[in-house]
């Protein structure tokens, strides 16, 4: 039976510093880059677009 993204990410270990302009979690970050190049995102600038249509 297939994991959820969501499980397979969640041990990796988090190696940002806690501070206020931390607002995501690194699950979700992970997620959302996994899925974009999946839809063909090509580079950071295209992830960034695909997390801001698809899941604002």
């Amino acid at each position: 039976m297939p994991l959820a993204l969501t499980t397979v990410f969640a041990d990796v270990p988090d190696p940002r510093i806690e501070t206020a302009n931390k607002l995501h979690k690194l699950t979700d970050i992970l997620v959302i880059a996994t899925c974009a190049v999946i839809a063909g995102a090509d580079g950071w600038e295209e992830i960034a677009e695909y997390g801001s249509y698809n899941f604002v």
